[in-house]
């Protein structure tokens, strides 16, 4: 299934392709304040709508997740990294999915705070 997101304003677009089966609440620094249900899609299945550089992007402690988000409207509708098997990935703020009922996708609890 493909999916369109954005960020508030729609300065930042984009599509993803695949299954939302669950979504990931971490409870680490950056995305217990932002409240995002990350969604991982492997980067080749993401395709931006707008300009790459429409988005900023912001990088904490080990420097491997690149968070973007929209200059202009605060909204962070996705972050860029690599998954344990060293894959490209792109972790979707369901948030920021148009149309989705968040209720119908189950929440998994991560503990990215001990890590």
């Amino acid at each position: 299934m493909n999916y369109r997101g954005s960020c508030h304003c729609g300065a930042v677009a984009f599509e993803a392709e695949g299954e939302i089966t669950s979504a990931l609440a971490c409870n680490c620094s950056i995305c217990s304040r932002k409240g995002s249900l990350l969604w991982f899609v492997p980067r080749d299945k993401v395709r931006l709508l707008t300009p790459d550089d429409a988005a900023a992007s912001y990088q904490f402690n080990k420097h491997v997740i690149n968070h973007r988000f929209c200059p202009t409207c605060g909204m962070h509708p996705y972050a860029e990294g690599t998954d344990p098997q060293g894959h490209a990935v792109v972790a979707v703020n369901l948030r920021c999915i148009e149309n989705l009922d968040l209720d119908t996708i189950p929440v998994q609890h991560f503990d990215g705070r001990s890590l």
